[in-house]
């Protein structure tokens, strides 16, 4: 497994990319956490930080215990900056999600926004190992992730769900795409136990084009 590069670029070159959380982590959030009365001890990691936006921001406004980690050394420094600026408490670390620097069971919850899905179904299924073995018994994760059909599922392929080098939609210039079909995810997460597959579409370019989206959640 290899962290690719392009990241660093697109990091480097957008600076308001991904400012705000998605609205389906916003509901996995609210309905799983907000009664906690101290939203402090849950602790939260995110899988690609990034330069500390959406999900991060997000998670620290309120009130929960963030750590993040990236690949990126420009998202790391981009992210710490934000949350100085802001007056926001959290963790950034620069790292790779194949061995994650945690003990077991170390988080309440583990998160991923379009990260997973730059992998290929071998390294998202060690990503996955990692995610379960610091996860608390219990505890939760939650992933959204580009889906098989989705605009721009097209390229040069690496596996059955994986290509690269695509060249149109929301993940062209992004290196490798994991285009996710239901059977493959059933298979990465076997390991889990109350395991949901949802779905959200959504269109572009007068209804020309769709984004479709897998919203996984599941628990340890």
């Amino acid at each position: 497994m290899s962290w690719d590069p392009v990241w660093e670029s697109i990091f480097r070159e957008r600076e308001h990319w991904g400012m705000y959380p998605p609205l389906e982590l916003v509901r996995f959030i609210a309905g799983n956490y907000y009664s906690v009365a101290d939203r402090s001890k849950i602790k939260i990691l995110e899988l690609g930080c990034g330069p500390g936006g959406g999900p991060s921001w997000y998670i620290a406004r309120e009130g929960f215990s963030y750590t993040g980690i990236d690949g990126s050394p420009t998202a790391i420094e981009k992210a710490k900056q934000r949350f100085a600026q802001e007056d926001l408490q959290g963790d950034f670390i620069l790292g790779y999600f194949h061995q994650l620097p945690w003990d077991a069971e170390t988080f309440d919850c583990v998160i991923d926004v379009a990260s997973l899905q730059q992998n290929s179904e071998a390294d998202a299924a060690q990503v996955l190992k990692e995610v379960y073995r610091v996860i608390k018994t219990g505890g939760k994760h939650f992933s959204l992730l580009s889906k098989s059909g989705c605009w721009g599922d097209d390229g040069i392929r690496i596996d059955q769900t994986t290509v690269k080098n695509v060249t149109e939609g929301p993940y062209a210039d992004m290196g490798v795409t994991r285009f996710a079909t239901k059977e493959s995810l059933e298979k990465q997460y076997a390991d889990f136990k109350n395991v949901q597959f949802e779905y959200s579409i959504r269109s572009m370019n007068n209804g020309g084009h769709e984004i479709l989206d897998w919203i996984v959640t599941c628990q340890k």
